[in-house]
Formats: C-alpha cells, structure tokens, sequence
C-alpha cells in the first residue's frame, strides 16, 4: 500500500454547512444547499413560473385553435348570413311567448309553493318541539366539552391501524400511547389546547384525502401545518417561544405517528433504491481504516472504544423511530458520543475538522439500515426550526455531508493511489493491518487476537484468489491439450485411412485330426517300460 507522505484529512468550512443564499440557517443537500425556509421560497417561484409557462402555452394553443377555426367558417360566412338572422328572429319570438306565458301561471304556482311550505313548517313544529330539548343539550355539550373527549379513541386508533397485520399491534398500542399523552399534554393549554386538537385532526383528514398526492406536496402540507400553527400559537395565544417549540414537539409526534406507515420510504419514490446503493456501497468500502480518514480517535483505550460502539448503536437506532424529533435525536446522541470519543483521545475539546472525519467512519463501521429513507423522512416531514438551527440542525447536515461524501469517495480522499484503491475495492487484497511487535503491552489480548485472524484470513484470502487463478489456467491447458490431440488424431485418420480387408481362413491346431493328410505319422503314445 502506498500512502503519501503528507497526509490532508477531511475538512468542511463552517460556511459550506449554511445555507446558499445566505440567511444564516443551515443548508441541506436534498434542498440543494438551500435551508428550509429559502428552498420552499425558491420550490414555489419554480412551480408558479411552471405554472404560468404552462398557463400561457395554453393559451397560445387556444388562440391558434380559434383562428384555424374562425379561417374555415370565414369561406362558409356570407352563405349563412341570412340563415342566421333567421335563427335569431326566431329565437326572440320563441322567447316573447315564453314569457308572456309565465306571466298567466307565476301568481298562481307562488301561492301554492308558498301554502306547501307553511304546512311543511307546521308539520315539521310538532317534531321539532319532541327533539328541542335533546338538540339543546347536545349543542352545551359541543360548546363547553373539549374536543378530544368527544372524539372517539377507537376511531383514532382504527384510523392510524397499519395495513400489515404482523405489526398491527404493535402499531395499534404506539398509536394510542401517543394519543393519550397528547391529548394529556393539550389539557395543560385549556383554550388553546382545543384549537390545537382541531387543527391537527382538520390536518389528518386532509392528509388522508391527498394520498394521491406526490411526496413532495404531502411534504409541502406538512410544512405549511407547521409554520401555521406555530404563527398562530403566538399571534393569537401570545405563547412564549419555548411553549411553541414544546407544542410544536407533542403536535409532529402526534400527526407523523399516524402517517409514518404512508410516508416514510413510499413506494412512489426511489428512496429504497438509493438505500440499496448506499448500503452496497458501504459494504464495498469495509476495508477502510481510521488511518485514512485522518481519525483521531484511538480504540485501544477502553472509555473510547465503548464510545464508539454506543454512537454506532445511536446511528441504527434511529430507523426504528418513527417521529423525525426522535431520529434526529439518535442523530445528535450519535454525535456527542463522537465528540467524547475524541475529547478523551486528544485530551482536549474536539474541533469540527476532527468531527466529521469520525463520523464518516461510524457510518462505516456501523452501515445504519434505510439512511438514505430516514434522511429524506427527516427533510421532508421534520419541524423545519428543528433543521435550520441548533445542534440538531448542525449534527444532522454533517450526516448528510458524511453520506454524500461515501457516495464520492475516491482514492484521492483516502491518499490512496488508483491502483492500491481498485485492488482494495475489488477485493483482491486488504490493507496491511498492524504488526503484533508494535502492539502496547497495555493492548487487551482479544484485540490482538482479532487482527491476528484477520492477518490470517487475509493471507488465506490471497492464498485462495492464487489457486483459483491457477485451477483455471490448468483447466484451460487441459481443453487444449485435448482439442490438440483430438485435431491430430483426425488428421492421422484422413491421412491414412482405414481399410478392412476380408477374414482369412483360420488355421489348424497342431494336435487336431489331419483329415485332408492322411501321410503324415500318427501322434506319439506314451510307452511303459518295464525294468
């Protein structure tokens, strides 16, 4: 393995985190480096000038439709002249005695509607008086009941039942969980409460009429729910900042709980392709080091490689969220875990130039199931404050800076040369790990034996690769030799061909009965001899 002598790590500028156009919030990837409020501002300056284009193709279609028309009736103009006036004078006429009619049957048809409805009235009085009572107290009910104790919690918990019936339960228990402390946390806020209530339920049935709807308009409604509801919160309940950002919490666990099942990873998108892609591509870079990524984090200290394994734990924790609040908390614990890793090994604060490294290779090391769908979950139904400040919004854009820095990675990132990075990517050898001479005495004996077996599978590795490579050149000599001594022995056969003569007459045993001879002397007899 070649390695440069001057060694670059992974740095990001602070000012490549924030947003494009300047605001001063963090960008984001997937909002091609806009943060949230400019990309939905550029989104609908892009869809309203789409709009008027295809507004104004229309009616540039119509106009030339019109005249190609008006140019075909202009030869036939002259011809029906007269026969229009005469249609027109007719129309007039038929009209005059229409009306003229009307006025002998107008009197008349209103008395009569007028008399059907004053017995309608009267009959409808007896059973309005029988159904007064119970109408008054139903409507004291709906006024001074709150609106989530007349909402029924079974229709909330069938409404949000999912599809599957392996996790119907399982879906069915979270949800109603997360109604109760809902409508528990909304009782805190008395009036308030209520508006809420009904803004998050009017929000949910309309989500539930937009299923047709791309992900990225469902999205664009969650964002307009959000942003209207906070400004109401604090327009018209005059609510200090920090109860808004904690109702603003309860209301995207309730409302994203019920939709999780619709809009996480939907099949009208390509997010699960891009998952597979990612997943595929992390597995094919498992042979990367600390080392190359310029990592000052050192796993041989005990404190710092528990750190380790609890921010990978973090980072495949976070699919099993369902609310983006709560994934992008596994994010954020994820990366203080990183910062204390680096805090303990340099033994001092850590800087954003040592962070993302570290990051990049927990998402190595760790492969998390669905990134690509939990970025995009988080991007698109996440409380857009959430992601435009604050620590979260800062450990989340480094996330996705790490992902789409693996997407890219070459050997040039790794100070790799090209043939070392296609030989390690391919998987023909690994990088030679550390010799056990240099190990501190300190090193626990598991660890040594680990890179030990992974020496040795990797000498197996390269020892196999050799023997296949040689089986099949064998097998190839074999074909060859074969075809070779097949061609020769043809040619032998075409050269000299076969030829069958007849079957000659077969001969007489020496010791069988000469027929055809009768000169010859007869066989010898064995003869005794006495003496």
């Amino acid at each position: 393995m070649n390695l440069k002598s001057e060694r670059r790590g992974i740095h990001v500028d602070q000012s490549e985190l924030l947003c494009k156009k300047g605001c001063g919030y963090y960008g984001n990837p997937a909002w091609q480096g806009f943060c949230s409020k400019c990309w939905r501002e550029e989104y609908h300056k892009a869809r309203q000038k789409q709009i008027q284009e295809d507004w104004e193709l229309a009616e540039r279609l119509q106009r030339e439709e019109e005249e190609a028309y008006a140019s075909s009736q202009s030869t036939q103009g002259a011809q029906s002249l007269t026969f229009s006036k005469f249609e027109e004078k007719k129309t007039n006429e038929k009209t005059r005695k229409v009306t003229t009619v009307k006025k002998f049957f107008t009197a008349s048809s209103r008395a009569g509607a007028k008399k059907a409805a004053q017995e309608k009235i009267v009959k409808q009085g007896h059973l309005g008086r029988e159904r007064n009572a119970d109408n008054i107290l139903r409507d004291l009910k709906e006024i001074f009941t709150p609106s989530w104790e007349l909402a029924s919690p079974t229709e909330e918990i069938q409404e949000s039942k999912s599809p599957s019936p392996s996790i119907n339960r399982q879906a069915s228990i979270e949800t109603d969980r997360v109604y109760k402390e809902f409508i528990e946390f909304l009782k805190t806020y008395h009036k308030s409460g209520q508006d809420i209530y009904k803004q998050c339920k009017l929000f949910l049935d309309t989500m539930n009429h937009k299923r047709d709807l791309s992900i990225e308009e469902q999205s664009e409604c969650a964002q307009d729910f959000y942003q209207n509801v906070a400004e109401k919160l604090q327009t018209r309940w005059k609510m200090p900042p920090e109860k808004v950002e904690k109702a603003m919490d309860q209301i995207e666990k309730y409302i994203m709980t019920r939709q999780y099942k619709y809009v996480f990873c939907p099949e009208t998108t390509d997010d699960e392709k891009k998952d597979l892609a990612v997943q595929k591509r992390i597995r094919a870079l498992h042979w990367v080091t600390p080392q190359m990524l310029c990592v000052p984090v050192n796993e041989e200290i005990p404190e710092v490689s528990d750190m380790v394994v609890k921010a990978i734990t973090d980072i495949i924790e976070m699919d099993s969220k369902r609310v983006p609040r709560d994934k992008l908390a596994c994010i954020t614990k994820c990366s203080k875990h990183i910062f204390n890793a680096i805090k303990i090994t340099k033994n001092e604060p850590a800087s954003a130039d040592d962070f993302l490294p570290t990051l990049i290779y927990i998402v190595l090391k760790g492969n998390p199931p669905r990134l690509q769908s939990n970025i995009q979950y988080i991007t698109r139904f996440c409380n857009p404050s959430r992601l435009m400040t604050g620590e979260d919004g800062y450990y989340f854009t480094n996330l996705c800076c790490a992902v789409a820095f693996i997407e890219k990675l070459d050997a040039q990132s790794l100070n790799l040369s090209q043939e070392d990075f296609d030989r390690f990517m391919t998987g023909q050898t690994s990088p030679k790990k550390q010799e056990s001479d240099s190990w501190s005495p300190d090193v626990c004996l598991g660890v040594k034996q680990m890179y030990k077996n992974l020496d040795l599978l990797s000498q197996l590795n390269e020892r196999q690769e050799r023997i296949v490579s040689e089986a099949k050149k064998l097998e190839k000599d074999l074909i060859d030799w074969t075809d070779g001594v097949a061609k020769e022995v043809q040619d032998i056969v075409e050269k000299y061909p076969l030829e069958i003569k007849p079957k000659n007459q077969a001969l007489a045993a020496i010791d069988s009965e000469n027929v055809e001879n009768d000169k010859l002397p007869p066989p010898l007899q064995p003869q005794v001899y006495a003496g």
